[in-house]
């Protein structure tokens, strides 16, 4: 479910989101809709992911902190 969240940690905290138990999971489904990728599906959601902060790291990060605070 939340495999990829780990390698994330510099990219949450650019986005002000503090990874805990209770939130893993939303969190994981909030990135999962960011990428348009179908819920539970680790691998290409962590593909989507790395491509995006490829692309341009800062949009993806202000798209997370939108989408997370709504």
């Amino acid at each position: 479910m939340t495999c990829y969240l780990r390698h994330l940690a510099e990219i949450l905290r650019k986005a002000g989101i503090e990874v805990t138990p209770e939130n893993k999971r939303d969190l994981d489904k909030v990135i999962h809709s960011l990428v348009n990728v179908t819920y539970k599906n680790c691998s290409a959601t962590w593909k989507a992911v790395k491509m995006a902060i490829a692309e341009n790291e800062s949009d993806f990060v202000s798209q997370l902190q939108e989408a997370w605070n709504k």
